[in-house]
This record gives C-alpha cells, sequence and structure tokens, in this order.
C-alpha cells in the first residue's frame, strides 16, 4: 500500500506538489493521470525517497521507503527505463542490482524470461531499442518481487504484442493482492487495464475514484440528426447545455439525455432519424477534467493569423 498525506514540494516559488494525499491500495491497477507539469514525476519522486517534501510525508508498506531494511524487495520501481550502464549487459545490470540486496542469481534468471529478454540478455544494454529498454527497467523493477510496484510509462516503445504482455502482466500482479501504481498518457491503455484513477492538476488532486466512476461522471454527448437541426438545435439550448454541429443535420449534444432530448423534438413535432447516446471515453473525461490544469497549451493556427512572427 502506498499512502500519501499532505504532499507538497516547492522549488523556491514555485509550488510542484501542493497538499497531496490518496492511498493506493493492494489488488487494483491504479493509474496516475494528469497533464505535463501536472507533478506526477515530483510525486513519484517522493514516495520512493528520491525528492524529499517541503512538507507532509508518503510511506510505501507503512514505512518511508528509506526506512525500508531491503527496499527492493518492498517496491519495485522504474522512473527512467534508460538508467542503466550502457556498456554493461542485461544479465549483468539485473546481477548487479541482486547482489545489493542479497537477492539469488536465479531470480535473475526468473526476471529474465519474464520480460523476454533471453535471447539478448548477455547484450550491451547502451545497444537495446527503446521496447528492449523498456523490459529491462521492467525486469529491474520486479527483482525483488516487490509488494508493490511504481511504474512511469512502462507501454512507451513496446510494440502490441509488448503492450499486451505487459497489461496483462500488471493485471496478473494486482489479482495477486499487489499494490500497482502505473503512470502513462496512454488514454487508450489506461483505460484497458487500470481499475482506479489518482487524477492531479498543477499539483493538486482533482480526481481519486474507479475508472467506472470517474467516466460516468463526465457523461457523454448524443448524437441527434433531423431535417430541422436548426429549430432543435434552439429549443435545446440551456446554460446547461452545448449544442455543436460537423454536419448540416446532426448535433452532437451534451447536457440532456436522450429520453428528454425526444421528449423536446416530440412536443415540437420535430422528426428524428438518429437519437444516438455516446457514453464518455476515458480520454474524453480526463481532457474535460483537466482543460483548465494544462501547462502548455497549443495555439490553433487561425488564432496565430497576423501575430508577429
Amino acid at each position: 500500500m502506498i499512502e500519501a498525506h499532505a504532499l507538497t514540494k516547492r522549488y523556491g516559488e514555485r509550488t510542484a506538489v501542493s497538499d497531496l494525499s490518496f492511498t493506493v491500495r493492494p489488488g487494483a491497477v491504479t493509474g496516475f493521470l494528469g497533464p505535463n507539469g501536472a507533478g506526477k514525476s515530483t510525486t513519484m519522486r517522493m514516495i520512493l525517497g528520491l525528492d524529499a517534501p517541503s512538507s507532509g510525508w508518503a510511506t510505501v508498506n507503512g514505512k518511508r521507503y528509506g526506512e525500508h531494511r531491503a527496499p527492493l524487495h518492498e517496491v519495485g520501481a522504474m522512473l527512467e527505463a534508460r538508467a542503466i550502464h550502457t556498456g554493461r549487459s542485461a544479465y549483468n545490470h539485473l546481477l548487479a542490482l541482486a547482489a545489493t540486496t542479497g537477492i539469488p542469481r536465479r531470480r535473475v534468471d526468473e526476471v529474465v524470461d519474464t520480460v523476454g529478454l533471453r535471447e539478448v540478455a548477455r547484450k550491451r544494454a547502451g545497444g537495446f531499442s527503446l521496447g528492449m529498454g523498456q523490459r529491462l527497467g521492467i525486469a529491474s523493477a520486479l527483482l525483488g518481487d516487490p509488494a508493490t510496484l511504481v511504474l512511469d510509462e512502462p507501454v512507451n516503445g513496446l510494440d502490441p504484442e509488448g503492450i499486451l504482455w505487459i497489461r496483462n502482466l500488471l493485471k496478473g500482479l494486482a489479482a495477486e493482492g499487489r499494490t500497482v501504481l502505473l503512470s502513462s498518457h496512454l488514454m487508450s491503455e489506461m483505460a484497458l487495464t487500470a481499475e482506479h484513477l489518482i487524477v492531479i492538476g498543477r499539483g493538486r488532486l482533482m480526481a481519486d475514484m474507479s475508472v467506472a466512476e470517474f467516466v460516468t461522471a463526465a457523461g457523454g454527448t448524443v448524437r441527434v440528426r433531423t431535417d430541422e437541426a436548426a429549430r432543435l438545435r434552439t429549443l435545446l439550448a440551456g446554460p446547461d447545455v452545448s449544442v455543436s454541429s460537423t454536419e448540416g443535420d446532426v448535433l452532437d449534444v451534451t447536457g440532456l439525455s436522450s429520453d428528454r432530448i425526444g421528449r423536446i423534438a416530440a412536443d415540437a413535432g420535430i422528426a428524428l432519424a438518429e437519437l444516438t447516446p455516446r457514453q464518455a471515453s476515458l480520454e474524453d473525461a480526463f481532457m474535460e477534467m483537466t482543460r483548465e490544469a494544462v501547462e502548455y497549451q497549443a495555439v490553433p493556427a487561425r488564432e496565430r493569423e497576423g501575430q508577429p512572427a
């Protein structure tokens, strides 16, 4: 279990993480989401004792990371997969890590097989592709057979087979009762892997709930097709209703249920050719929640017109 209580980290006048509290429980993959600059990496570094909080605390399995006598047996982490000696083979890299806490050689062989590096285990890690480097980083995290895993972008650089492999691996580890904290920008993969979400923006907690609750809370849209789209749009207008259109006879409506839209159309004598509710995706829900928390935003080309070079 990972517990964060009022975690705060300041760098001079800038606050990267502010009064952040959450619990990552065993038995489920927990997704850790946030826009770039939200404070995810800083938070994970504080959990792992790499950065000292300005205030607050974080524990792994009841103790601060540095208080564990054999941390590799308690928590396995991958924050930067390529943080390895490039002149050392994958096998010797793992063997050196194992030697620091008395992990037997047979465990090195086990994780090499688990991550699928047997054929290249004796090759220098500096020549590895991005995907192979990711597998070596995951092997390092698994080396101590830890009860807790903290992984940052573990699918980065993996091919489809590798992505499926890591997804099944993490789900299997969680099913064994382990704690798994997974950070990723790939919303489609997070939707398939995680059961619970912790979302932060500008260093503050924005959501702590199941994936299903998160998506449901975002609502969805209703696609409406009618020959009287302009008149129906006027009838649907309201303070909490948004109506957009990409086709002349189609409306995308948020803020009203399909039943309510159907009743409004029927009362006005408007025939509908289509009335289709569409649940928001995890990506839709995330983008909507964090819209105001994005630190770096691209400016559309039409808004750049006329600006000086």
